[in-house]
């Protein structure tokens, strides 16, 4: 009663009004399946890569292309295998694409394939997703990071630092993160308003500044966790993603709102200034992917105070975390499934993680859709943290209302993943 019966491949659109890829999937039960892939702004070299048609449409941006792979060549493949099978399937299709990153039937076909799959067996078998995933297994609900100011590729790069996120370290719950971020939220942007650095929201939903350096964009988020009641530090910490492979080259970090240019050094030595003078708890790609022996010595110096995130650097794949791990770079992993394609490859990425002793984040893109899944995704697999944008726009309130109600409807069952508590 499980095997698929039907794939349906449809061009949707993202956050950004941009076109992606949903599949919808019929088992001979009658039980319907949706993914769909997500997209991001700033990616890592190592990524899966997804299918775009070039051209005049849309910016060259289509997925024409991509939907035809999957109605000529992965519908017809997957017929009558069993949705609970997702490892097989899974294997089906990083077979019939044949190449090392996905890039000829597209990882945002494949992605939303592997995706409705495994809502189909889960919707199947009458169970939530996430308890679906945990099986007998632990599950928790995790921990939000949250975007207050969105900068970098999310944010026309008004400022050099991607994302300036916020993690409510002092919560109990995941509804009670929830509260406090919101508050943290809306006094950054009444600072803001009143300072005349307000230019808008950008790509996930975070405030789009006009700041004239980076560090003011820390001291304006210490500022309104203090303003919305909170101890920064104690109550509420911040957590930076850097993206800093989008501004290096040639050996050299050029921060353009400062106008410095800095070594590998030089700028590892500024970010731990920063951890010095601001609450930091995390710290996602501090330096480029392309600057392994930079990763290592700041995983040396800062990794027993803080997360050091690798995003770019280990894009959601088992044998790189597994090899940072040997040489010392990073300590936590981000995980996109759209970033390795499969979910199956995206559980084999947790798990590399949590064998090596790294944490895990579960993350969206700045492209996303109204999908929830990765919240199922972090709460079933134990993951520990989430990071899905701001708190603002839809497609990322989506994500958070989602975590509320699996924490309300589950009762006391599931624990809130709180791991920062012990480190404030």
């Amino acid at each position: 009663m499980s095997q698929i019966q039907s794939i349906v491949a449809r061009r949707i659109w993202d956050s950004r009004g941009i076109p992606t890829v949903e599949v919808e999937l019929a088992l001979e039960d009658g039980t319907i399946g949706r993914g769909i892939a997500p997209a991001g702004a700033s990616r890592g070299q190592h990524e899966a890569l997804e299918l775009r048609d070039a051209g005049e449409a849309f910016g060259g941006k289509d997925v024409q292309q991509a939907l035809q792979g999957l109605r000529h060549e992965i519908a017809p493949a997957l017929l009558g295998m069993d949705a609970r099978e997702q490892a097989a399937v899974d294997q089906r299709l990083i077979e019939l694409d044949g190449t090392p990153n996905k890039s000829r039937l597209g990882a945002n076909a494949i992605v939303a394939t592997s995706m409705a799959v495994l809502n189909a067996a889960a919707n199947s078998a009458c169970k939530p997703l996430w308890r679906y995933l945990a099986g007998d297994a632990a599950a928790s609900l995790p921990m939000p990071q949250i975007q207050i100011f969105g900068g970098g590729a999310h944010a026309g790069r008004r400022v050099d630092v991607q994302d300036f996120m916020v993690i409510a370290i002092g919560a109990t719950s995941f509804e009670q993160s929830l509260e406090m971020t919101a508050e943290v939220y809306r006094h950054a942007g009444l600072l803001m308003q009143r300072k005349g650095t307000l230019m808008g929201v950008a790509d996930e939903g975070g405030w789009w500044p006009a700041f004239s350096k980076n560090e003011q964009a820390l001291d304006t988020l210490v500022a309104a966790i203090e303003a919305a009641g909170y101890t920064p530090g104690l109550d509420v910490g911040i957590a930076l993603d850097i993206a800093a492979s989008e501004f290096f080259a040639d050996g050299k970090y050029r921060l353009a709102l400062d106008n410095r240019s800095l070594d590998s050094n030089g700028f590892a030595e500024l970010l731990m200034r920063w951890i010095e003078q601001y609450p930091i708890v995390s710290i996602e790609d501090p330096l480029s992917e392309s600057d392994e022996q930079g990763l290592i010595d700041f995983t040396r110096e800062a990794g027993h105070r803080i997360q050091i995130v690798g995003d770019d650097y280990l894009v959601t794949d088992a044998t790189r975390i597994r090899a940072a791990a040997a040489c010392g770079a990073c300590n936590t992993v981000l995980i996109k499934p759209n970033q390795i394609g499969t979910m199956t490859e995206t559980r084999a990425a947790i798990d590399a993680a949590k064998a090596v002793g790294y944490k895990t984040i579960v993350s969206a893109r700045s492209g996303e859709t109204e999908d929830t899944m990765i919240v199922h995704l972090a709460t079933g697999w134990d993951a520990g943290q989430l990071k899905v944008g701001s708190f603002a726009r839809s497609e990322r309130m989506a994500k958070w209302n989602e975590g509320i109600r699996i924490e309300t409807s589950s009762g006391a069952s599931l624990p809130f993943a709180n791991g920062f508590r012990r480190m404030a």
